[in-house]
């Protein structure tokens, strides 16, 4: 989990509580505080990290970005506590379930073809009320059939073999955003298997402004990758190519426009996964 100076201590109390008090308990809790953030956020985490063995804090002096913070802890990992199977992610203003942890991890046991994991996940407000939920594919090659055109696992529900990153492969740590779609396409096309668990296991906050945020450089970002996977998996078509420049044209309109337009690409995606 990574802490920013623009974490709201609420939310960020909220996240952290649903991770320590999960079912399941053998695990590290890594948090990487990412550049300067205030004083009360500082004291709570410090205090945080006397009472509870199981919690690590990373200080970075200066803002290194999501993905640079999640390769260097998955190095870390590797470097200190290579035994460890699992690598999990989360943000800091979510809320992950209880069993959130327990659910996925026995998913692996039983499914050890499949090396990232992902779950459904319901959208809340800044009050925590549900606003909606987001459904994505469950079997692998259903996850890889639409991603061309989306990125099918949510990333902060995500849990990953650490034999992943044993093999070389990490997050792309340039980009600010839209890591996770990057390496979801390497990991396709180098033939990992990919599933989600069509439980909502964790509640995504979606703030007033989450349109606003999906602002110039994310949307040419998606529009990158969407190509990176094409080339990746060989899946150019006339359709994939048009979605990509519909989403693209779609991102930079004003944000009424790009609220509508997230809203009824979830409803048709809802319509069109269906989790027996």
């Amino acid at each position: 989990m990574g802490v920013y100076s623009s974490d709201q201590i609420n939310w960020l109390e909220q996240a952290i509580l649903s991770v320590v008090n999960q079912t399941y308990k053998n695990f590290l809790f890594t948090i990487v505080i990412d550049g300067h953030i205030d004083s009360s956020m500082s004291d709570y985490l410090g205090d945080l990290s006397l009472e509870h063995d199981n919690i690590l804090l990373i200080k970075s002096e200066h803002n290194r970005g999501l993905s640079s913070s999640m390769n260097f802890v998955i190095d870390w990992m590797l470097e200190n506590n290579p035994k460890a199977k699992y690598f999990f992610r989360m943000d800091s203003d979510d809320i992950s379930l209880p069993d959130r942890f327990e659910k996925q991890i026995a998913f692996f046991e039983k499914n050890l073809n499949v090396s990232v994991l992902g779950t459904s996940l319901v959208e809340i407000n800044e009050k925590g009320k549900k606003v909606g939920k987001r459904k994505l594919p469950i079997a692998d090659h259903e996850v890889k059939r639409i991603l061309p055109r989306r990125c099918a696992i949510n990333h902060p529900t995500v849990v990953i073999r650490t034999e992943v990153f044993m093999a070389g492969y990490r997050y792309r740590a340039e980009l600010k955003n839209t890591q996770d779609y990057f390496l979801w396409a390497e990991l396709s096309a180098a033939g990992y298997r990919f599933a989600n668990l069509p439980e909502a296991l964790l509640q995504f906050r979606r703030v007033n402004d989450f349109y606003k945020r999906r602002g110039l450089s994310k949307s040419i970002n998606e529009f990158k990758a969407r190509f990176y996977v094409m080339k990746k998996l060989k899946r150019y078509s006339l359709g994939n190519v048009l979605y990509a420049l519909t989403v693209l044209l779609l991102r930079l309109m004003p944000a009424k426009i790009v609220k509508l337009a997230y809203k009824l690409d979830r409803y048709l995606l809802n319509k069109r996964v269906r989790h027996e």
